[in-house]
């Protein structure tokens, strides 16, 4: 089951970072068609939000057609956004790891780990379309 959480200082609305969360793990492979995603009330308890919020957030998961509620039940997902791709995640992840533990060794802190890949990954992102 995906564990929620929220980054105050990310600038994203809570219900979007609770999408987003959800389109991730989809993507990962984390969260399978037929899993459960926690209840309203369980996230309310954990993250401290309205419960209009975790709605919100599984409302649009339902538009785009990922999950489905089901009354009294729960919500689930139905559709996944994993492709062929998900073999390579494992080799990437250890060495993206392999990165994070150099960079941490060169001094950089998160908020700059996080900065320094965005702009290289935006950078490279235009150099491809171009």
């Amino acid at each position: 089951m995906i564990e929620f959480y929220l980054d105050g200082g990310s600038g994203v609305s809570p219900y979007l970072q609770l999408v987003q969360q959800v389109r991730h793990a989809l993507r990962l492979g984390l969260l399978r068609e037929g899993d459960q995603l926690p209840t309203v009330k369980e996230v309310v308890a954990q993250l401290a939000i309205n419960a209009n919020t975790v709605l919100k957030a599984y409302r649009e998961l339902e538009h785009e057609g990922l999950v489905a509620a089901r009354p009294g039940v729960g919500t689930f997902v139905t559709a996944t956004l994993t492709d062929a791709s998900l073999a390579a995640h494992g080799p990437l992840r250890l060495d993206l790891r392999r990165w994070l533990a150099k960079a941490r060794r060169a001094g950089l802190d998160d908020e700059s780990i996080e900065a320094l890949f965005m702009s290289t990954f935006r950078t490279t992102a235009q150099e491809d379309i171009a």
